[in-house]
């Protein structure tokens, strides 16, 4: 029998390592591209067609030039437009979504179950379906080449879908925690930022990780609205390495690989809290 039990656990044993073996060759794979991203960032105009992983000469001077757009403008001023439009997001939708989900969720009004039917439609509808109508209101209103129209719904409502996560947590709260505050004479107001409030910091850090990459990354809407240079985000920015004439391929490498920096810190400085929250609002698989 001990011969048997040792045989056994040889095969688990080899089953591991050739497991772990196929997981680190898989990884490597989905890597790669990142490595050379990174090793390319350090390589010379003339190198980037090489094979080669590794630079044969490391230079800084593409950090360096990148970080210089032009004359007048560093990259600096557009790390300073992406954060300002991306915290305004972030802090925008935390409380407006926040206080939306719980009117839907614990409050009971005329036509609750239509107007939450209706914002589960406009989470079905394309961001394009709506992008001249929203130009042409924008333009009326005068706010084009502002940050008022990449951060306005945001302020005002959060968003379908950050609203609709928000009322999944809010409804597995326990009422009776509701129902005590009551007795102690705490109002509606109160309930929710001394009760509810603090028990939804999980799915808070949820919507505002998404928030924070989904508006730092935007392109298309800022490419829409933002027009003078001096007020361009990240990814503006990104595109002035790109003309007809040639493509900054070692600037435009380097700095892009600064502009995901922000959104990996505020990734994993949080992410035990957003797994949290992705669990506790029915997202899970």
């Amino acid at each position: 029998m001990s011969v048997i039990a040792r045989e056994k656990g040889k095969r688990i044993n080899y089953r591991k390592i050739l497991n772990h073996l196929l997981l680190i060759l898989m990884s490597f794979v989905m890597v790669y591209p990142i490595l050379w991203w990174f090793f390319a960032s350090f390589k010379t105009t003339a190198e980037m067609s090489s094979r080669d992983l590794l630079p044969q000469t490391w230079s800084i001077a593409n950090y360096i030039n990148g970080w210089h757009v032009t004359e007048n403008l560093s990259f600096g001023t557009f790390f300073r437009n992406s954060l300002t439009v991306s915290g305004i997001c972030v802090l925008g939708a935390v409380f407006s979504a926040g206080l939306v989900a719980y009117g839907f969720g614990r409050l009971n009004f005329k036509f609750k179950k239509i107007w939450f039917s209706i914002l589960l439609v406009t989470m079905m509808l394309p961001g394009q379906v709506t992008i001249i109508s929203q130009y042409i209101m924008y333009n009326k209103l005068k706010l084009i080449d502002t940050y008022v129209p990449l951060t306005i719904g945001h302020i005002l409502g959060g968003g379908a879908f950050f609203i609709f996560l928000l009322v999944q947590f809010v409804r597995g709260i326990p009422r009776e925690l509701d129902e005590a505050a009551k007795i102690d004479g705490a109002s509606t107001w109160r309930i929710y930022w001394n009760v509810i409030f603090p028990l939804m910091r999980p799915s808070f850090v949820t919507v505002a990780i998404y928030a924070f990459i989904w508006s730092w990354d935007d392109f298309q809407g800022q490419m829409l609205y933002l027009n003078s240079a001096p007020k361009f985000t990240v990814s503006l920015g990104l595109r002035m390495f790109i003309d007809q004439a040639e493509i900054r391929w070692g600037e435009l490498l380097a700095m892009s690989l600064l502009s995901i920096i922000p959104s990996l810190l505020i990734f994993f400085l949080n992410q035990k809290e957003f797994v949290e929250g992705v669990a506790t609002t029915g997202l899970k698989g």
